[in-house]
């Protein structure tokens, strides 16, 4: 058995629809030996991605056919540590009183990495000890922003944290946190931390074998391409957020991986805290 993620094309279809064939899902597995754990329906963007533990791709779309038609565009094998680290869930979650299907969530993720500029040239000035402990002070300070902002990190970098957001507002409004207590902690202390920031978002097949892939790998690029103390957004952050006055400069900028130049927007985190 190995378990899957699915994408679904489900423009028009209501939420209350995509937990009815959910449940026709549920009802039959059983006889294909499959078992479906939980799904994300998107109605604003019309995509529904299903999680399931099945002996292959195909046996998982036998039951999908069979149930209710709706097949899915695209399937690929996920890790699950993968799946709770990105999405936090891995089994259908318990409604909340007064919570609608429409109100369930829609898969959809920020991500932000932190990097701390020269760790290498901090390494070899400070040594391996007194560098650890500035990581360390790092990843209390990111740490901390990340739990006011509701934000899940996914795996620590060696010099930087990645993280993953339900809501594009609140990774940014975290991102400018992130500078802002850091701008205070250097104040106090001999030995300055500069970070700098890149976010991304998307959902989790977009156009990839990977969960999250080009999403992880644009944020990671903004990230190393970003200046020292500043936070670089993707174009698609840029249009969530919707606060153009806060990115006041934008240029496209040649990125490893990118085969095209990326519109980078820089964001004015400096004088909103």
């Amino acid at each position: 058995m190995a378990i899957f993620m699915d994408r679904h094309e489900l423009s028009g279809t209501s939420a209350a629809e995509v937990a009815d064939a959910h449940r026709k899902d549920l009802e039959i597995q059983d006889r294909y030996g499959v078992k479906f754990l939980t799904y994300w329906f998107d109605q604003r963007r019309g995509t529904a991605f299903c999680l399931v533990d099945a002996p292959d791709m195909e046996t998982a779309q036998c039951v999908h056919r069979e149930a209710h038609g709706l097949i899915a565009g695209e399937v690929v094998e996920v890790a699950l540590s993968a799946v709770e680290a990105f999405l936090g869930r891995i089994h259908d979650p318990e409604p909340m009183p007064g919570q609608s299907a429409a109100e369930m969530d829609a898969g959809h993720r920020a991500i932000l990495f932190t990097d701390i500029v020269g760790s290498t040239a901090m390494t070899s000035r400070l040594g391996d000890r007194m560098a650890i402990e500035l990581v360390r002070a790092h990843d209390a300070v990111v740490r901390r922003c990340l739990g006011k902002s509701c934000g899940r990190e996914v795996k620590h970098t060696g010099d930087g944290i990645m993280a993953a957001f339900a809501s594009t507002t609140a990774a940014v409004d975290c991102a400018m946190n992130i500078q802002q207590e850091f701008r205070r902690y250097n104040d106090g202390n001999p030995e300055p931390i500069h970070v700098r920031i890149g976010l991304d978002c998307g959902e989790p097949l977009e156009d990839s074998n990977d969960l999250f892939g080009s999403t992880v790998q644009l944020a990671a690029r903004l990230c190393a391409a970003a200046a020292s103390d500043t936070i670089l957004v993707s174009e698609n952050i840029f249009r969530e957020y919707g606060a153009s006055d806060l990115f006041a400069h934008a240029t496209r900028r040649r990125l490893k991986g990118f085969s095209k130049p990326v519109l980078a927007f820089q964001c004015d985190w400096a004088d909103c805290g």
